[in-house]
């Protein structure tokens, strides 16, 4: 069976792609990423293409909102034959077509509902799990909609939250954490054992 076909989206330094790439290298990600998408000028841009792959920019206008950008991007996206694509550390609300539904996945690095929506992202998230007191922390791995971090939950990781964690610490636990989550929701996708029945993601 051919490998599935996968692009993502970033706008940051790119770790949650090289780790994909890790995987893939190990034999334990049946997946190719024929493309990857940045918004920005960010530090994936070299970070990817040093290790080989397709990066395009494709700049968010100032001004314009997700449906402009999504008029530029999902072009792109079905050019090279995407089968789903991957947020991964994508900061903007992609406007996903109605054919795409359940074809696009976000990682979260929070335990949703909780700790998500506009604005949560990177070390606010982690801030505001500190602030709230919370004993534990984690990840979230979800179809995305039109919304943000809302959507059906494929899976979660939970991590403790320690005495004497700062951000760092926390963000560091909970990315050890997205690196098994999200490669092994891509994987269930690929096997074809996710689908979602009344809202919800059934894992056969």
């Amino acid at each position: 069976m051919p490998d599935l076909r996968v692009v993502t989206l970033v706008s940051g330094g790119g770790r949650t792609v090289l780790n994909f790439f890790d995987e893939i290298e190990a034999g334990r990600l049946p997946v190719e990423i024929p493309l990857v998408i940045a918004d920005r000028e960010c530090a994936a841009i070299e970070r990817l293409r040093a290790r080989g792959a397709n990066v395009e920019l494709i700049p968010w206008e100032k001004g314009k909102g997700p449906l402009e950008w999504a008029a530029r991007v999902w072009p792109r996206i079905e050019a090279v034959r995407a089968q789903l694509v991957c947020n991964c550390g994508f900061l903007r609300l992609l406007a996903i077509p109605t054919a795409w539904t359940g074809r696009v996945m976000n990682i979260h690095p929070a335990l949703l509902p909780k700790f998500g929506g506009k604005g949560m992202y990177g070390d606010r998230v982690h801030a505001a799990v500190l602030e709230a007191g919370e004993d534990e922390s984690g990840c979230t791995v979800h179809f995305a909609d039109n919304v943000y971090d809302r959507g059906p939950i494929i899976l979660q990781r939970r991590v403790p939250v320690l005495p004497g964690d700062t951000v760092q610490t926390l963000a560091a636990r909970v990315f050890e954490a997205e690196c098994e989550a999200y490669p092994d929701a891509v994987r269930l996708f690929a096997e074809g054992r996710l689908r979602i029945e009344k809202g919800k993601v059934v894992i056969r």
